[in-house]
């Protein structure tokens, strides 16, 4: 799926802007609120989270769908072309009604969807409405459970809410709406569907085999300049192959992209590309031939009040931190993040590790499930979780969506799964199969490994794994306070994933942090202790040449449901929500900053 642009043949229009909206009473279907302007609305910000723009429990914690609404305007002349409406993202099941009539519906919060509207739209005034629903169960993607995992209050004989409610089995706020751009584009009635583009290199030169995916007759005719607009190479073919000589490798830190300019019959579009290789050898992570060292951080896209909404200064503000501190990497942890960010980051050279939105496929949180007073299963056929077809869309759609970007290395398909139960092989490996067949570029593939998964045995990521992601806080919920003690357990598990061979990047580990919490000596929720956490963790990567990778958790401090354990959201990041440095983030800048990016624990 090409991400909308303005060519010399095809036109984007924003529908961002200020909507109209109004809270589901229950009867928004059955009063048919989709055919008629709504009735005393509220006004609400696309792109957005709706969560922190009103006030109010019940508006923030809203269960179920709401409704946003706007005039469409439509020129004449646009319905003889092919007009699309495109939804960056809508979380987390859409229905897109265009004069009351329902023309596409979507499942899955954090990927683009789209539908052609010239034959359907009026010229001149269109009602447009979207109803937008925030439920999450198990078979959504995030995993919605029967409780909340983060309630400590459960343990002292606290009833369930009696209320409907969303009970995430994850731990970040179920932030919800239209949270990234609605544009109309156009395009001529032949072309370009999608575009796909391979990179070997030999020497200097690189070898570049593509394939246009048209719709029509025509035949593609390829042009491409580097960065100073001088053409360095043009051939023509649907597939076929071309060759660009002194190639400058796109390199982290150190972007390089040429623009690939494909014209089909009249249309046009042209793709920022950058020529890299990636791949894993042995214990190593190799970018361009060289093995790398990940640095950087799991982040998440929440800000106040934007939410989970697009904040395109935040991200700007985001990799400059970033870049300060010496990062060179972060993880989309827990889903796909915006267009807009992976195409900064192929800009300024962050390396992504690209995560699908499989978060809370793990019915073991929170104490784990039960039905009728028996133990369920994570994948138990009749009372676990119904996700995987799902799964599938939501692999398809974010390789499809993602799969020309330089800055993507890995693919992650899940973020703290059940991968160490019965059925979790069964459920995992056609998935991987799936994203090794779609993907043209053959990145390697990962799950993100949780902590009770600490037997390569039995963890199948151990198996289906190219590259080892562990998420793990030994010294914080596993030992803590006594950081000292918890890595000598630390290296009692490291030591069984040596034996499985494979580079192993820690994707998460961290302890909660107050800012301007001190004390002299260290102790849990301080900036000190925090900052102790972090120096004995890494001395320990240090000593393990298979570690090829730090990503603390989190970037910055982010947004929960309440519970006992949680203090206006989740307090582990290394800045806070507004981004101003903890002690630690000073300490991660000293460190990285003298940690190459390549050939850290080389021998050569």
């Amino acid at each position: 799926m090409l991400y909308p642009i303005l060519t010399s043949s095809r036109m984007v229009s924003s529908l961002d802007g200020v909507w109209d909206f109004k809270l589901d009473d229950g009867k928004g279907f059955e009063n048919k609120w989709y055919e008629k302007k709504l009735e005393q609305p509220m006004t609400m910000a696309v792109p957005a989270s709706y969560n922190d723009l009103k006030e109010g429990v019940d508006f923030r914690d809203h269960y179920g769908y709401v409704f946003y609404q706007k005039n469409l305007s439509i020129p004449a002349n646009l319905l003889h072309e092919r007009l699309v409406l495109r939804f960056d993202a809508v979380a987390h099941h859409a229905k897109v009604y265009l004069n009351g009539k329902l023309i596409t519906e979507h499942k899955g919060g954090f990927l683009p969807f789209e539908v052609e509207i010239q034959d359907i739209a009026n010229a001149g005034d269109n009602l447009l409405t979207v109803a937008v629903d925030n439920v999450i169960d198990y078979t959504t993607l995030p995993v919605g459970g029967k409780s909340n995992i983060m309630n400590a209050s459960a343990g002292f004989g606290a009833k369930p809410s009696k209320k409907k409610e969303n009970n995430p089995n994850f731990d970040f706020f179920n932030y919800a709406g239209i949270i990234r751009h609605v544009r109309l584009y156009t395009t001529p009635k032949e072309y370009i569907e999608d575009l796909e583009f391979v990179s070997t290199v030999l020497d200097n030169n690189a070898t570049i085999k593509y394939n246009v995916i048209g719709v029509g007759q025509a035949t593609a005719k390829l042009k491409v300049y580097d960065e100073n607009g001088n053409k360095v190479a043009e051939c023509a073919g649907n597939s076929s192959e071309f060759v660009i000589e002194n190639v400058n490798l796109w390199q982290p830190m150190n972007a390089y992209l040429y623009d690939i300019k494909v014209t089909y019959g009249q249309d046009e579009y042209t793709l920022p590309y950058g020529v890299r290789t990636v791949e894993v050898k042995g214990k190593e992570f190799l970018i361009n031939g060289k093995p790398f060292y990940f640095k950087g951080y799991g982040k998440h896209e929440d800000t106040f009040p934007n939410g989970r909404g697009f904040n395109e200064p935040m991200n700007i503000k985001d990799l400059s931190i970033m870049r300060w501190q010496g990062c060179n990497s972060f993880r989309t942890s827990h889903y796909p993040y915006s267009e807009e960010m992976m195409r900064l980051c192929d800009k300024e050279g962050f390396v992504v590790i690209d995560e699908t939105s499989a978060v809370g496929l793990n019915l073991d949180f929170g104490g784990g499930a039960n039905f009728n007073g028996q133990k369920v299963g994570t994948f138990d056929k009749e009372h676990g979780i119904k996700t995987h077809e799902h799964h599938r869309d939501v692999i398809r759609d974010l390789i499809k969506r993602d799969k020309n970007h330089a800055c993507v290395v890995i693919w992650s398909i899940a973020n703290e799964p059940d991968s160490y139960s019965d059925g979790a092989y069964e459920y995992f490996a056609p998935l991987y199969d799936l994203a090794r067949q779609l993907d043209p570029q053959k990145r390697p593939c990962t799950l993100v490994s949780v902590q009770m998964a600490n037997d390569p045995n039995k963890d199948v990521s151990a198996k289906l794994s190219d590259v080892i992601c562990l998420n793990r806080y030994y010294g914080w919920y596993f030992g803590g306070p006594n950081i000292k003690d918890s890595m000598d357990d630390l290296r009692q598990e490291l030591d069984k994933w040596v034996k499985v061979g494979k580079p192993i990047i820690f994707t998460e580990y961290g302890a909660d942090t107050v800012m301007g919490m001190h004390d002299t000596t260290p102790v849990m929720y301080t900036e000190e202790y925090q900052l102790e956490y972090y120096k004995e963790n890494n001395a320990v990567f240090d000593e393990y040449d298979i570690v090829i990778g730090e990503q603390p958790w989190n970037f910055a401090d982010f947004a929960t449901s309440q519970s006992l354990l949680r203090i206006q959201g989740n307090k582990k990041g290394l800045f806070t929500r507004d981004r101003k440095p903890k002690l630690a983030a000073h300490y991660f800048r000293q460190r990285w900053t003298n940690i190459p990016d390549f050939g850290y624990k080389s021998k050569n």
